[in-house]
């Protein structure tokens, strides 16, 4: 269950250029694979970037864009692994809802990712369909929610 006071300490806004050597220190796939800072820094300069910040420190982020069929998609969702399963990711899910300028947020994740399918569930996303053979035998799921 969701402990309300570490979750009620986490805020979030629109991520700004100074943020981003923060975010990619909390992202260890960025550590290793410089064209995630490069995706973080475009999304950040387009605004399509939310920040969660927990005690004064970047604690995850979350990047979106608006051109999945003309809907919103939230592209990557990343927590710092020491701020994992505390409500950050929610926060973030919900700070991208709250800037979707589209009736609806879809996103998506491999069917082998169960974390993920569980946090999307608790923010309120639906399973809307499946991809095959992006990584092959393992399916990526799509979900939606509505905004607006």
């Amino acid at each position: 269950m969701e402990n309300r006071n570490e979750t009620d300490t986490v805020r979030t806004r629109a991520a700004q250029a100074g943020d981003v050597e923060a975010m990619l220190a909390c992202d260890a796939y960025a550590q290793a694979h410089a064209s995630r800072g490069d995706a973080v820094g475009a999304a950040v300069g387009k605004g399509h970037c939310q920040v969660a910040i927990c005690a004064g420190q970047v604690a995850g982020y979350v990047l979106t864009h608006d051109d999945f069929f003309a809907y919103g998609f939230v592209s990557l969702v990343v927590v710092a692994p020491g701020q994992q399963r505390r409500g950050v990711g929610l926060r973030l899910l919900a700070a991208a809802a709250d800037a979707c300028t589209t009736p609806k947020l879809f996103t998506s994740t491999n069917a082998s990712n169960l974390a993920a399918q569980q946090l999307f569930a608790r923010a309120g996303f639906v399973r809307s369909g499946q991809i095959d053979h992006l990584d092959e035998g393992d399916p990526e799921l799509v979900y939606m929610k509505w905004c607006c």
